[in-house]
């Protein structure tokens, strides 16, 4: 991450926030639910089954993520004639892609 992006931040609501968090350990306990099926020598497709669904939970997460972002952050930045955001916004796309 370089400078110029690692001390920007986003204020975000104790509901944003607590929302997220437990998006984020519902996401955890299905990794522990993974780790927990190779120990105990569960069926490969099973646990891709469960590895596609882990995805599937955290590129959700990231939609709204980007979504939030795009109609406050950018949309702030753009209000006060910054279009490099929208350069920015394309990195975040294609890395996320």
């Amino acid at each position: 991450m370089n400078n110029k992006n690692c001390c920007k931040l986003k204020k975000r609501s104790e509901e944003e926030k607590n929302k997220i968090q437990k998006r984020l350990r519902i996401i955890e306990g299905q990794v522990r639910g993974v780790s927990g099926m190779i120990e105990e020598n569960r069926y490969c497709d099973d646990v891709l089954i469960q590895i596609a669904a882990i995805d599937k939970s955290l590129r959700s997460l990231a939609n709204e993520i980007l979504k939030e972002h795009l109609n406050t952050c950018v949309c702030e930045e753009i209000k006060n004639n910054n279009t490099e955001v929208i350069d920015e916004v394309m990195k975040i796309i294609k890395r996320y892609m």
